[in-house]
């Protein structure tokens, strides 16, 4: 083989002269006749044009030459010359070309399913796409993409290692605990009718290395949740995984938010400062939503106190129930862009997938409230225009329901609203910690308590009482980073006394058995000196998806699994042999109808 001694983009002006050998793809054959032809020659690194046919080149070369194809591999040595037909800006290399001398092929390909340059030009579907993975990664995208992942990965690791972070990696056949989804479980052979279970998350191993006297620990982790995919989400993903001793939050803050700021300067030449911080409850009084993209200006208020003056039934009705309220989004000169079909189609379709009775609405002219429900709250103009802020031009829609609802139809709505009107600053960074979330949430079906975050999460150190008088209303010491509307992080100050944890077991009705069963050993751990500690974790996946500007986790990750869990090029999952599982002592009933 021809002994390569550049990449295909890192040839300039300056190289004109010597003599190169390049390897790679051909990217485009192109026979210009009278025995002429160009080849564009791509690796990792980028393109450069190769040319048969000139004086120099050996008649059977040029004659090879013209039997090459598409992704075809190849090795080429020639003399780099300027470009002959003037500088291509669009290429790095484009001051150049390689007149070739010598051509070895190293491996034909039969005809490619699909080509690199073809989901530019949209005409290839993700499934595709997926099934021929080994052909997609090839894009110059795709390259660009992998470079990223693991320049983020190397800052991390720069970054953790500087503020005295040790890599301690933690197991993958671990203990099924409940943690917020389903496990992935894995049958013992050796132990028949025992199963392991692969981590969603390091959470316990890593406060055992705070009780083991590790301090601070960082981990690039695999992380496995048998949950349904969706477009920001796989069933299997990567995590910068956490933990430090001795620390209050506004520490975990500061180390944490320190990274996001250098993470985004080092690829984004942006310095988005230190993070700001904003409260839950803050969050979903003006934004609907506990992650909230700030990229556009669009706040709910409550009016409910001027909703009950008013005869409009909707109003009264919601106000009536626990915790019912009214409040409303005012969209400022969009009465004219936003039209009927879209109230009546999108826009109410949103307020009925979260079961609420409908989205009032109202317009605001010259000549006072128009259309929708004008008539039910002109009682109430001027204290509603005063409140709003209204002008002629604006539209303002209504939720009327339980608080939780409300937040849900208009958080939902303010999103959708300013992606149609094109009101996000797309090339503006929002970063912020959302913090002092509540405690727990209660599960109506189930009549019970559920974590917010998960069960290892601690209280506010001013808010342990309410442990035993009213854990409903408990504030925790958990926090989320939120990138663009996109939550990028999640953690929090743990709990590092066994007495608190059993309690919060207890709440979580988790009896005292199942907590030996299920939890004994980091009980036990706990009650040997566990320091206070805390940490978070970063989806690793979902950084880079806001980082390269795509939307689609899938377009991030090297094998990703489709939207419905399937591995298109391996066609996993797939099924076993009876041997294997005679072996593991396992059968598979017919699922039941």
């Amino acid at each position: 083989m021809l002994k390569r001694t550049h990449t295909c983009g890192q040839l300039r002006a300056e190289h004109v002269g010597q003599t190169v050998t390049l390897c790679g793809w051909v990217n485009t054959y192109r026979d210009q006749g009278k025995g002429l032809s160009f080849v564009d020659l791509r690796d990792r690194e980028g393109l450069t044009q190769m040319v048969f046919g000139h004086e120099d080149t050996d008649p059977a070369v040029v004659a090879e030459a013209r039997t090459l194809r598409r992704e075809d591999v190849v090795a080429i040595t020639g003399m780099v010359r300027k470009r002959a037909g003037g500088v291509n800006p669009k290429l790095a290399t484009g001051d150049i070309e390689v007149f070739a001398q010598k051509l070895e092929i190293l491996n034909r390909t039969e005809t490619p399913p699909i080509l690199p340059d073809e989901y530019e030009a949209g005409k290839i579907a993700e499934e595709t796409r997926l099934k021929y993975r080994y052909i997609d990664l090839r894009r110059p995208q795709m390259q660009k993409t992998l470079r990223t992942r693991h320049e983020v990965a190397r800052i991390a690791r720069d970054y953790f290692h500087s503020h005295g972070f040790l890599e301690v990696e933690t197991p993958l056949l671990i203990k099924t605990t409940p943690e917020g989804a389903r496990d992935y479980i894995v049958p013992s052979r050796i132990y028949p009718g025992k199963w392991y279970a692969l981590p969603q998350s390091p959470q316990i191993f890593k406060q055992i290395l705070m009780v083991g006297g590790c301090e601070r620990y960082f981990q690039l982790c695999k992380c496995l949740r048998d949950e349904d995919p969706r477009a920001d989400r796989q069933a299997e993903f990567t995590q910068i995984d956490l933990e430090m001793s001795f620390v209050q939050r506004d520490d975990v803050l500061h180390i944490m938010g320190g990274f996001i700021q250098t993470l985004i300067q080092k690829t984004k030449g942006v310095d988005i400062g230190q993070p700001r911080q904003l409260t839950y409850r803050e969050c979903m009084d003006k934004y609907g939503s506990d992650k909230p993209d700030l990229r556009f200006e669009l706040e709910i208020v409550d009016i409910s106190d001027l909703a009950a003056k008013t005869d409009f039934g909707v109003f009264k009705d919601a106000l009536a129930k626990p915790k019912g309220v009214v409040r409303a989004l005012k969209i400022p000169g969009a009465a004219e862009k936003i039209t009927r079909k879209q109230i009546d189609g999108t826009y109410t379709e949103i307020a009925k997938g979260f079961k609420a009775g409908g989205l009032p609405v109202v317009k605001m002219s010259a000549n006072g409230y128009e259309t929708g429900i004008a008539k039910f709250v002109s009682p109430i103009g001027d204290e509603l225009k005063q409140r709003l802020k209204l002008e002629p031009g604006d539209i303002v829609f209504f939720a009327a329901d339980a608080y939780s609802t409300t937040c849900k139809v208009l958080g939902e709505l303010r999103r959708t609203i300013a992606r149609d009107l094109k009101m996000i600053r797309e090339n503006e960074w929002q970063c912020f910690w959302v913090v002092d979330f509540p405690m727990f949430q209660w599960d109506e079906e189930g009549k019970r308590f559920v974590s917010e975050h998960h069960p290892f999460t601690s209280p506010r150190h001013d808010q342990m009482h309410l442990l035993d008088t009213n854990p409903g209303d408990a504030v925790s010491s958990s926090y989320d980073f939120v990138i663009n509307g996109y939550e990028t992080a999640s953690g929090s100050i743990r709990i590092h006394r066994p007495e608190v944890q059993q309690r919060v077991f207890g709440i979580l009705g988790i009896t005292p058995e199942q907590q030996k069963i299920k939890f004994g050993f980091l009980l036990e751990a706990l009650s040997y000196g566990a320091p206070p500690h805390g940490g978070l974790a970063f989806g690793f996946d979902r950084l880079i998806m806001l980082l390269t500007g795509t939307d689609n986790i899938r377009d991030v990750i090297a094998f990703p699994k489709t939207q419905n869990g399937v591995d298109l090029m391996t066609d996993a999952p797939g099924p076993v042999d009876p041997e294997q599982l005679q072996e593991l002592c396992v059968r598979v009933d017919a699922p039941k109808n």
